[in-house]
This record gives structure tokens, C-alpha cells and sequence, in this order.
């Protein structure tokens, strides 16, 4: 194997490479380069003969990265939830194709994936009215890094050119919650609405969006105060699924004696609206639905929601938030850590801590003063006993 440069014209070279077969016949490869140096042209060449013979070469190919991104997308239509697959599809679609989904698969290189991320962050909105957040360009570099490592493992790369390139960094914005008072204005601000109740799961539950909507009877234990949150409703373009909750598998909630009373009086309303439209409620209805019985979508509840806290005295957050909430008051009034982590479902007691760090400053200085109390008490004790 062996290999030579040709200038086809001033910043365009030509790199022939001589391959033998079993035969001893010979066939040429032709590349194009463009530099202005005829070393580069000739250390290109060398590069190309060293891959051929490590078995690390790849074929030049038309296909286009806005191509192979389609062929993937496909491909992980089997990887992932139907939500995570349409998400997919959108950064791919309105961000990631306009930038550099002209760039053929094999020519792309790291300054050009760099660049398409500078270049979003500016004046990346469709709309041209500035650029992407952050936090969208970090997900565009998730799905082009994933996308070229299976390309890789494909053979259609020999590396990932997106290894070499750093994404933007994410400042964490900070959580916007209700304090105690504030969450009593709102849960008597909604008593008598049909939102009391969503709102108190995700206040005083922790309960997620989809968590909420995809709860059933047969899941909630009045007696006993507690229900199993085993289901979570994904909404899709093309319609609900029930799948597990985020962290994969269900838990258990303790219901304080205010929720579980408050939900006992929502299942009887609930009965006997339906019992109006000849519909027998049973453990299969959902808690929280539309009147008559049928569920309620998750981009619905936060509509809803929307609506109900422009109307309130009360600052304006996410439904999302109210969970965030919970999680607040929990650690602010002494929980411990690991059982706030079990009662939100998070994965590991980690990402309670990672996300609620701003509570834990005032839980260290009421922890030392309990320690520091209780010394001084055996002390004192101490002392008593020594006089005696």
C-alpha cells in the first residue's frame, strides 16, 4: 500500500492511494483535500494509509448528517419512551439539522459542531429573536454525541468527533417555591375547585404531573393512610401511555390526616357525580379526572393550573414547583433527607440533597444547637451528680 499527492488546482489536492487484492491487481482510491500546503496534503495522505492499514479507515460517503441523524432516530425508536423519542425528533429537527445537517457524516470535525453550539446560543431561536438557552444546546449536544457514538460502533465513523467538544455550561437556576403561609393561601384559595386536589397531592405529596393524573383508587389506602405510586401518564403527539414512574420503579406515600380526609371527601363527591351520569365508580377510576370519569391529560393539569394562580394573590410558579415545595418544607422542618428522597422518588437520596442544598445552610445550624444543647444538658447533669 502506497500513496501519492497531485495538484488538481491552487488549494485542492488530490490523494491517490495504490491498494493490492489477493490477486496482487491493483485499484486506487482518490480523495479530494483542500489546503494550500502540499505537507499537509502529503500528511493526509499518511494518515489515511496508517487507518487503512489499522483497519480504523471508513469510507467516504454523500450521507449527510441531517441522513444519518433519520436513520438513528428510527433506530432508537426501540431505545427509548415514545416522549423521549418525539423530544428527540424536535432537537433534531428545528436545531440540530439547520445548523450542520448539511455536513456530510464522514467530513464533520469538532470545530464545526463547536461552532453550530456558539452560534445557537446567539441566534438560535427559529424566531429570530436571539439565541437558544443553555439548556437546549447541552441537549443538542447530548443527541449529536449519542447519535456519532453509534455511528462509530456502525462503521461509519472512526471516532466521534463530537468527543472533542465541551457544551455550554448551566448556571442552576433557582428553585421558585411557596412557604408555608403561602401554601395555605393557595390550599384554601382552591377549597370547593376541582384543582384542590392535584394541587394537594403535589404540595403536600410530592407527587409529579403525571404521577398525579395517573393515579387510581385501588393505588390509595384511607384506612391505613398511605398510597402505591406505580404508574405515571407520558403524553405524546400521538396520545397517553402508562408507564412506571421516572425513577423506574413504584414507592409508597404516607398521607398526613388532612390529605387523606380531604381525599376520603373527594371520593364521595366523586361517586355520586358519576352516579348522576349512571356510571358506578370503582377502584379502577382514576382520583383525579373530568367529570364524567374519563382521565385527564398532564399538559391539561398544568392549563388548568395556569389559570388558577393568575387569579390568585399569590406568586406565579410552576405546577412542577409545588412538588419542589413539599420537598422544602420536609427538610426545613428537620426530615430527614434519606425519607424526603423516598417520599419525591428520587433515584438515590443524592439528588434530593444536590437539588434542595439551599435548605440544608439553616438544617446544619438547628443541628448543631440541638448537639450543642444536648452536651450542655449532660453536662449540667454531670455537675448535679458530683455535687451529690
Amino acid at each position: 500500500m502506497k500513496g501519492h499527492v497531485r495538484e488538481r488546482s491552487p488549494g485542492k489536492w488530490a490523494i491517490v492511494i495504490d491498494l493490492y487484492d489477493e490477486d496482487g491487481k491493483r485499484k486506487r482510491k482518490w480523495h479530494t483535500f483542500h489546503t494550500t500546503s502540499k505537507r499537509k496534503a502529503e500528511e493526509e495522505c499518511a494518515r489515511l494509509i496508517a487507518e487503512m492499514r489499522g483497519g480504523s479507515y471508513v469510507e467516504p460517503s454523500k450521507l449527510t448528517l441531517s441522513a444519518y441523524l433519520d436513520r438513528w432516530l428510527d433506530h432508537m425508536k426501540s431505545q427509548v419512551t415514545p416522549r423521549t423519542h418525539e423530544r428527540y425528533g424536535e432537537i433534531v429537527r428545528k436545531n440540530i439539522g439547520p445548523a450542520i445537517g448539511h455536513v456530510n457524516l464522514t467530513k464533520l470535525k469538532p470545530e464545526q459542531i463547536a461552532g453550530a453550539y456558539s452560534k445557537a446560543l446567539t441566534s438560535g431561536r427559529r424566531d429570530g429573536k436571539g439565541g437558544l438557552a443553555p439548556t437546549t444546546v447541552v441537549y443538542m449536544h447530548r443527541i449529536i454525541k449519542q447519535a456519532l457514538s453509534q455511528a462509530v460502533r456502525w462503521k461509519m465513523l472512526s471516532s466521534n468527533p463530537a468527543d472533542a467538544v465541551d457544551p455550554p455550561k448551566v448556571e442552576r437556576s433557582t428553585l421558585h417555591t411557596y412557604d408555608m403561609s403561602q401554601t395555605a393561601d393557595l390550599i384554601e384559595g382552591l377549597r370547593g375547585s376541582r384543582l384542590m386536589i392535584p394541587v394537594m397531592l403535589g404540595v403536600m405529596c410530592g407527587l409529579r404531573r403525571g404521577e398525579i393524573v395517573a393515579l387510581r383508587w385501588r393505588n390509595v389506602d384511607l384506612a391505613g393512610r398511605k398510597m402505591a405510586i406505580v404508574e405515571s401518564a407520558e403524553q405524546t403527539k400521538e396520545a397517553i401511555r402508562y408507564k412506571p414512574p421516572k425513577s423506574g420503579r413504584g414507592r409508597s406515600v404516607a398521607l398526613s390526616a388532612t390529605v387523606a380526609e380531604e381525599l376520603r371527601l373527594h371520593r364521595l363527591k366523586q361517586a355520586e357525580e358519576l352516579l348522576r351520569l349512571g356510571i358506578r365508580q370503582d377502584d379502577d377510576a382514576f382520583v383525579y379526572s373530568q367529570e364524567d370519569g374519563s382521565p385527564i391529560q398532564p399538559r391539561s393539569l398544568t392549563h388548568m393550573w395556569m389559570k388558577a394562580v393568575a387569579d390568585m394573590d399569590i406568586p406565579r410558579i410552576r405546577f412542577h414547583d409545588l412538588r419542589h415545595a413539599h420537598a422544602t418544607h420536609l427538610l426545613a422542618n428537620g426530615v430527614h433527607p434519606k425519607v424526603t428522597s423516598e417520599r419525591l422518588g428520587h433515584s438515590r437520596v443524592g439528588v434530593t440533597l444536590d437539588l434542595y442544598s439551599h435548605v440544608l445552610p439553616g438544617m446544619q445550624e438547628d443541628a448543631a444547637t440541638r448537639v450543642d444543647e444536648a452536651l450542655q444538658l449532660a453536662i449540667e447533669r454531670r455537675k448535679s451528680k458530683d455535687v451529690r
